[in-house]
């Protein structure tokens, strides 16, 4: 059990019910706006601590800045390499792919993690 701190349960309200996948940075510049006090560092700590007790997801970026997730149930995202919007694929994963990987790895597969990557709906109908 994590010992309860203010700063956190904003994270954590802020966070509930977003499919959005915000960074750091985003959660930092929005509970600004409530919490004048919090710096940027409180909310990096807390979101790992979050993570590190399985209340979130965290999605590496290629550029760094990792996106957050309170949805833990597995599940896969897809990136669109226009706008960076970060979305939920909803399908189911497929545990079957942490057998297939297994066969060729020296190690025991727990999990895996994937994202999709193309233009979504809206960058493409811009382009027409």
């Amino acid at each position: 059990m994590i010992k309860y701190s203010r700063q956190r349960e904003a994270i954590v309200q802020y966070l509930t019910g977003r499919t959005d996948h915000p960074s750091a940075e985003s959660v930092y510049q929005a509970l600004r706006q409530t919490h004048p006090n919090i710096s940027l560092g409180t909310v990096y700590r807390n979101l790992g601590v979050l993570e590190e007790n399985g209340q979130l997801m965290r999605i590496p970026m290629d550029n760094g800045s990792d996106r957050f997730d309170p949805n833990v149930v597995p599940h896969y995202h897809f990136l669109c390499r226009k706008c960076g919007c970060l979305q939920d694929v909803p399908m189911t994963a497929l545990d079957s792919l942490n057998q297939l990987a297994q066969a060729h790895i020296d190690g025991i597969v727990e999990s895996h993690a994937l994202l999709f990557k193309g233009v979504c709906k809206r960058c493409s109908e811009d382009t027409k």
